[in-house]
């Protein structure tokens, strides 16, 4: 659980870091833009589905709105924090049955579910880092091992 929560907190630093990032440039490229939204929708439609919920309402591939993003990700860790502070070690091992997007059956377990998440979110940071990069701005560091220097 300890490694979990550690890697959510990792998550939570490095969106609110990038978005800082963002949202303080004045031409920040669309496609960028489309990126932390979807990281935002994809914590969202994972913690539907760790309620039980369905997530068929939620957009991953949505708008390049960044004036809602930083509440959407605030939102997001606040909601997170809550649902694992209420597990316990043992719950991480129960089985979750969710439909994806396009309504595929799947089953995983919690705590995959909850490493998938702040591994996914790492993967689209990194493209957005590499974007920023392509249009000549500075990359973010958002490396778990920079946050681990902070936090420690």
């Amino acid at each position: 659980m300890k490694t979990i929560i550690r890697m959510m907190d990792h998550m939570y630093w490095a969106n609110a870091r990038l978005f800082a990032v963002l949202h303080a440039t004045a031409d920040v490229n669309y496609d960028i833009i489309k990126l932390m939204n979807h990281i935002a929708a994809a914590e969202q439609v994972w913690l539907t589905r760790l309620e039980g919920k369905s997530s068929a309402h939620i957009t991953i591939w949505e708008s390049n709105d960044i004036a809602s993003l930083g509440a959407r990700l605030q939102e997001n860790e606040r909601q997170y924090k809550r649902y694992i502070n209420e597990l316990t070690e043992a719950q991480l091992d129960d089985q979750i049955q969710y439909q994806s997007q396009n309504g595929t059956a799947f089953q995983s377990s919690i705590g995959e579910i909850l490493m998938h998440v702040a591994l996914h979110g790492q993967y689209h940071r990194g493209q957005i880092n590499r974007a920023l990069r392509e249009s000549s701005d500075n990359p973010i560091s958002v490396d778990y091992i920079m946050f681990s220097r902070i936090d420690s």
